[in-house]
């Protein structure tokens, strides 16, 4: 192992010292040790390592390299919706009038960005045939979990007792866990032969305690519900609402809305539709619009304009859930998604959902012949396959996804939907040029012939990486938590 690639401990060496602190001219009355309690003072110097600045350099710059993202390689993970981030939205977010205010500065001293919020609320809403729009929640299951609080909230101010959420079992694991988390319970119903919505199993599960119906669309099958209109139909007959999980609307912008399709709570992503940093345990934004009657329950505050031309923040009313976040959102997060939509506007994010479609089939129509696809027909941004063809070489979608490594590519989703067998998902998002895909897809055509003539090579993958195959299931039960070096 190279010096640079080494463990920042292994390296170090008594005696180095990347900078060297001139002596300490503080008074020894005035000094730390006689202002900070002796029992509070460290004993014996903290066992840093030591290390000269190039090192330093060195280690991190090399740490920095091992990383993977979009701004270095194709990132294909299904349901992710792993795009590339504008630098323009970087640029933008990082405007002094953006990134150096305070959210408790008087009013009258931030408009700008009050303006911002407001317009972007208004953007949102009219994106996703919403009447209004909260920007608090700090991620999309954050999103689910308040939209799901106000559907609550909405059915106990109708006398109501309704605690049964309604979930496909090709939905998002967050749904029913979000669910769980507003204490609502979940009732799971399967998809048809044609992967949609089992109507019948629905209407089976519909009933006076039925609180919602959480639904992709299109799903993480890549399929978009042809039967949505009866599907609310059925749930709001039977005095339930519709929920919308916004993970895969990166298909549909300016082509068609959830509200137009009978939905009365969404949530967006900003992540994964308007291209802001994703992932990395990082900042997020999950905003969440209703329709009318939802309003009053929105967390507040929301920026409402005044009749002067003057932007307020104005606290919830007597229904509001009440804030389900600090300050009024992640603002910088929200300034880049703003920057987005503007730099496109209405045509450019039509085009956006309709290349994302495009790429999607045209990576489907190739790759089906050499996997199964056990929806073979149109997918809408992203589709799956099954690697279940591959078993009988004892090679599985895992191997598959280990290979993938040895060339550079991330892999794409796996085992997920659960109602696949061997299932990879795949999502080439917009961003990727022809070339890329081509490289993509051919490779994982040559990953299928090592796979039928020399199934070691792929059963011992990945072969170039920093680290082999890890036991995963060691792993998960003894993970190795801390540096035992020294």
């Amino acid at each position: 192992m190279k010096p640079e690639q080494s463990l920042i401990f292994e390296i170090s060496r008594p005696g180095r010292a990347a900078y060297s602190l001139p002596e300490c001219d503080v008074p020894a009355e005035d000094s730390l040790d006689a202002l900070i309690p002796a029992e509070l003072l460290r004993k014996q110097p903290a066992a840093l390592p030591e290390v000269s600045e190039v090192d330093v350099i060195r280690h991190f710059t090399a740490l920095s390299r091992r990383n993977f993202g979009v701004d270095n390689g194709f990132y294909p993970l299904g349901s992710c919706t792993m795009k590339y981030n504008p630098k323009i939205n970087e640029d933008v977010a990082r405007f002094p009038g953006f990134a150096k205010i305070h959210p408790y500065q008087p009013e009258e001293s931030i408009q700008g960005a009050l303006e911002l919020m407001h317009t972007l609320q208004s953007d949102l809403a009219a994106l996703t045939g919403m009447d209004a729009v909260s920007l608090q929640p700090a991620a999309g299951a954050h999103g689910e979990w308040t939209g799901l609080m106000m559907i609550r909230a909405y059915h106990e101010s109708c006398g109501e007792v309704r605690t049964k959420v309604i979930v496909p079992d090709s939905s998002h694991g967050t749904n029913p866990a979000s669910a769980s988390a507003a204490g609502l319970t979940t009732v799971t119903i399967p998809s048809n032969e044609q992967g949609m919505v089992d109507l019948e199993a629905l209407k089976n599960a519909v009933g006076s305690d039925t609180a919602a119906l959480m639904l992709t669309n299109p799903s993480t099958l890549g399929l978009f519900e042809t039967q949505i209109v009866e599907i609310a139909r059925i749930v709001h007959e039977a005095g339930g609402l519709l929920y919308y999980d916004g993970a895969n609307s990166n298909a549909i912008m300016g082509i068609t809305r959830p509200g137009d399709m009978g939905f009365d709570v969404v949530h967006l992503n900003l992540h994964k539709t308007m291209s802001t940093p994703h992932g990395g345990g990082g900042p997020g934004a999950g905003p969440v619009g209703v329709k009318a009657k939802l309003a009053p329950f929105l967390p507040g505050p929301t920026v409402v304009k005044s009749e002067d031309g003057s932007f307020t923040l104005q606290a919830g009313g007597p229904q509001s859930i009440g804030r389900v976040k600090a300050y009024y959102g992640n603002f910088g997060i929200l300034v880049r998604a703003y920057t987005y939509i503007r730099t496109y506007g209405p045509d450019g994010l039509r085009e956006v959902s309709e290349n994302a479609v495009l790429n999607a089939n045209y990576m489907l129509h190739r790759l089906a012949p050499h996997f199964e696809a056990p929806y073979p027909g149109i997918c809408k941004h992203e589709f799956v396959l099954s690697g279940k063809n591959l078993k009988p070489y004892g090679v599985r979608t895992l191997d598959v996804a280990k290979r993938l490594l040895d060339f550079g590519y991330h892999p794409p989703t796996v085992y997920f939907p659960l109602n696949v067998e061997e299932c990879i998902m795949i999502e080439p998002t917009e961003t990727e040029s022809k070339e890329t895909l081509d490289g993509f897809i051919e490779t994982m055509i040559r990953i299928v012939q090592e796979a039928k003539d020399t199934p070691e090579i792929v059963l011992n993958a990945p072969h170039t990486t920093e680290i082999s195959r890890l036991d995963e299931t060691q792993a998960a039960r003894r993970p190795v938590l801390n540096c035992s070096c020294g």
